[in-house]
């Protein structure tokens, strides 16, 4: 409901037709994808007491969950750009960031999360499954689904293919730190107490965005071994697939007057 509430009002306020209410807009259709991919039919098994799930429900399943939160990390990195040009480069905002560079950027985020789903998913689902056929998990996750397979070639091409794309998810990282860097000493040599607050204002419904979804994620992929359990992997899984999408339109919303003032009009 959140995030429909902020596709509506991006859309309909010609206030918000800016750089980063448009990607404000394309982050809440990657969580609304992400939060209907994988809470739906965990609602249905719950409700109808079961645990199952088809094996090619399961595929897609996993490939647009991995194609919604892959494009969502590329966008943040995007608005993190979109923040540094609005506050260390003002003069320049309007040509760095024109509608067609804005396009541009957001097309290469959905094309680079699209690509990164289809590669993991079509080489785990092309292995053999021998371990059984439980996940232990409340949805399709390529780690889960790749701990049952048993082909040793297969497991060292997924091993190459997340090695790629922690390395893509890294140098995105070392960007966002950089620009937050940049950032703060620019805002650190704003004279004025107000101009300083503005500056900030503009950031850190970005920032506590990007911590959310990033520390989720680390949690859940790099903890210790020895604290690792069903149960436990079920509370991180839930943690970073569904708190980040429910939780970043209030954010934003939150701290954005203008997208407050127009969710709070009466339509009528």
């Amino acid at each position: 409901l959140a995030n429909g509430l902020i596709l509506s009002a991006v859309t309909c306020d010609h206030h918000l037709h800016t750089p980063m209410g448009f990607f404000l807009l394309n982050l809440s259709l990657t969580d609304l994808g992400s939060i209907c991919t994988t809470v739906p039919k965990a609602m249905h098994n719950s409700l109808h007491n079961t645990t199952t799930i088809s094996y090619t429900g399961c595929a897609a399943q996993a490939f647009f969950f991995l194609f919604f939160i892959s494009a969502e990390y590329y966008l943040l990195t995007i608005m993190c750009y979109d923040r540094y040009v609005a506050i260390c480069k003002p003069l320049h905002y309007e040509t760095l960031l024109g509608s067609r560079a804005c396009a541009h950027m957001a097309a290469a985020a959905w094309a680079a999360g699209f690509l990164n789903a289809l590669l993991h998913t079509a080489n785990i689902f092309s292995l053999p499954l021998c371990q059984g056929n439980a996940l232990g998990q409340f949805f399709c996750e390529i780690p889960h689904i790749l701990k049952l397979s048993c082909s040793h070639s297969g497991y060292l091409r997924e091993i190459g293919l997340i090695g790629v794309s922690v390395c893509l998810a890294f140098d995105c990282f070392v960007f966002i730190v950089f620009s937050y860097v940049q950032i703060f000493r620019a805002v650190l040599r704003i004279p004025s107490q107000q101009g300083r607050h503005k500056a900030l204002s503009m950031c850190l419904p970005h920032l506590a965005v990007v911590s959310l979804f990033v520390n989720t994620v680390m949690f859940a992929y790099l903890k210790p071994p020895s604290i690792s359990s069903p149960s436990l992997d079920l509370l991180v899984s839930v943690l970073y697939s569904v708190v980040p999408p429910s939780l970043n339109p209030l954010i934003y919303s939150l701290r954005n007057q203008e997208l407050k003032n127009e969710i709070q009009t009466d339509p009528v």
